[in-house]
């Protein structure tokens, strides 16, 4: 309740009527919560924990491309309203506690409690301009300015991300990154 109170005020008597249209589950490390070729009918708000979403490249390699802390939501969201075959799998990085939304029922949230549509909006066009500066960056800095944007920017996120996962959300091998590190370090 705490973070939908951020976004948008609901009315007292409304609070309480919220709880019902989530189920709570717990997930271990590497535990997965979609797999790419499943299909999507959930979305996920990290209550405790980390995820990473990612796919699997024609060379056989993965690509992680985002991940998902506390307060932040998780999904296939182009698979999610329509149940439709995932294009991603969302996998626990460690012990991961989360709420899940079907799609049919934040149908029914939305009917039942008009108000979370500005939560929603709210929310996720917040997170798309993450994901823009991110494109940004990505594009925009070198590869070692890029790890040092994050590890000054999020350093609390770099000590709970394995390095390899590090590596493929930056869009570098795993050695490369090390040697950026152990220069960054020295």
């Amino acid at each position: 309740m705490a973070h939908i109170g951020k976004f948008c005020q609901l009315p007292p008597e409304r609070s309480g009527i919220i709880a019902p249209f989530f189920e709570h589950r717990v997930y271990k490390k590497k535990a997965s919560l979609l797999d790419e070729g499943q299909r999507c009918y959930e979305k996920f708000f990290i209550l405790k924990g980390c995820v990473h979403i990612c796919y699997l490249k024609q060379n056989g390699v993965e690509q992680t491309i985002d991940f998902a802390l506390e307060n932040w939501w998780i999904s296939d969201f182009m698979a999610f309203p329509n149940g439709a075959p995932a294009q991603f799998s969302i996998r626990a990085v460690e012990n991961t506690e989360v709420l899940c939304i079907s799609a049919d029922s934040q149908r029914a949230l939305l009917n039942e409690v008009p108000e979370m549509h500005a939560y929603f909006h709210l929310v996720f066009q917040k997170a798309y301009a993450a994901s823009q500066v991110r494109m940004k960056l990505l594009y925009e800095l070198p590869k070692e300015e890029l790890y040092r944007h994050f590890h000054q920017h999020f350093p609390g996120f770099i000590q709970r991300v394995p390095q390899y996962l590090l590596a493929s959300f930056l869009g570098f091998t795993p050695e490369y990154l090390s040697e950026i590190r152990r220069k960054y370090l020295s």
